[in-house]
């Protein structure tokens, strides 16, 4: 299994926008991606997952229109819009051999994740990268 590692994550207002990034040695190519999320005190969720080639894409409802996955050969991305301080949590990416969007988020979490934090009160344009 190819460690992966994500970036990204930071401290945004309602509204704000971030990119998330997610990559390995050897890349991501052979493998269906994904991103699942743990807010404080919640059970990991999917959020959205790509199959290789980028054929196939499938979004959670709460995030439909304002999420884009995306990858290349090396990176998965995450490019998230509009964001709410609902959507506050740890992030994670992971690969699958097999397409089934449904099974992810109760993947064994092997990554460190990165932290999103949604919250009002930070000026308009302000990105703080918070280490967790």
């Amino acid at each position: 299994q190819v460690q992966l590692v994500e970036s990204g994550g930071g401290l945004v207002p309602p509204g704000g926008s971030l990119r998330l990034s997610c990559t390995g040695p050897g890349g991501i190519t052979y493998y269906h991606a994904y991103w699942v999320r743990q807010a404080p005190g919640k059970e990991v969720e999917m959020v959205a997952a790509i199959s290789t080639g980028s054929i196939r894409t499938k979004y959670a409802d709460v995030v439909k229109g304002r999420f884009t996955i995306s990858r290349d050969q090396r990176t998965l991305y995450l490019d998230m819009t509009n964001l709410k301080p609902e959507d506050t949590a740890v992030y994670y990416c992971g690969q699958h051999h097999n397409w089934v969007p449904a099974r992810y988020a109760s993947q064994s979490l092997q990554t460190q994740g990165t932290r999103v934090t949604v919250a009002s009160g930070v000026p308009q344009g302000t990105q703080v990268t918070v280490t967790s």
